[in-house]
């Protein structure tokens, strides 16, 4: 068995609030995990607060700094490239927006059902979503549910960061998103085209309680069309792909 066969990825920012609730909530997790917190610099108020209570947690935490500077994808892409060598690999935020209770059974669609990207979906039967901005959920809502009508991605919330993902499949994919969360969509379009298994469970996802959201719809919404419009590739090629396209 290796060392770390599970882990849970969360990004950070200034989370001290939220931290301690989320250190709680992750007893829900029966899966033995470790959990790497990715922040970007030694003044994030998270830190000292993780560090009070490390030595009493049922499970070992590990501290990754962002190899890319500062922001929420610099961090995801830190704590999943540090990953590749796990069995499986979870993304939740420090908001404690995520449906936690899920994860046992989404690390088992990794490791025992085969699916290389198991998605937490709010907008398949038996999902929801409670509070959060309406035209970002709108949004996310069409663009989930529109590419499983139209492109047959096999999931019905493709933006959702909260995902599990086999570690095999991060050593095989380059990520090559430049901007905010596009990189939950830009992995699930690859794992879509490349031909690998995606299954969906439903969960309920809640706007965050305290703290600042990074969340910057205008400023991302470019980078997450990029992907949608990949993700087409593998039932339209001859409309979506060209030479300059990613590969």
């Amino acid at each position: 068995m290796r060392a770390i066969d599970y882990r849970i990825v969360c990004p950070v920012y200034n989370e001290a609030e939220n931290i301690g609730p989320l250190l709680d909530a992750l007893a829900v997790v029966r899966t033995p995990f470790e959990l790497a917190i990715a922040y970007d610099s030694e003044d994030d108020t998270t830190l000292p607060a993780i560090r009070s209570r490390e030595a009493s947690l049922p499970f070992a935490v590990r501290l990754l700094r962002n190899a890319y500077g500062r922001g929420a994808l610099g961090a995801v892409k830190t704590g999943l490239e540090a990953s590749t060598e796990c069995l499986a690999v979870a993304v939740i935020m420090a908001d404690l927006s995520d449906d936690l209770a899920k994860l046992d059974q989404m690390f088992a669609m990794v490791t025992d059902d085969g699916y290389d990207v198991v998605c937490a979906s709010r907008y398949m039967a038996g999902g929801r979503q409670i509070g959060g901005p309406p035209l970002k959920g709108l949004l996310s809502r069409t663009a989930g549910v529109s590419l499983y009508v139209l492109a047959g991605v096999p999931t019905h919330d493709a933006t959702n960061n909260f995902k599990v993902y086999r570690g095999s499949f991060l050593a095989a994919t380059k990520i090559e998103s430049r901007a905010g969360f596009e990189i939950a969509l830009e992995l699930t379009a690859k794992a879509y085209v490349g031909g690998y298994r995606i299954g969906e469970v439903p969960a309920t996802w809640r706007d965050r309680v305290a703290g600042k959201s990074r969340f910057d719809l205008r400023k991302w919404l470019p980078h997450y069309l990029r992907w949608y419009r990949y993700a087409f590739r593998r039932r339209l090629p001859a409309v979506f792909h060209t030479s300059k396209e990613v590969s």
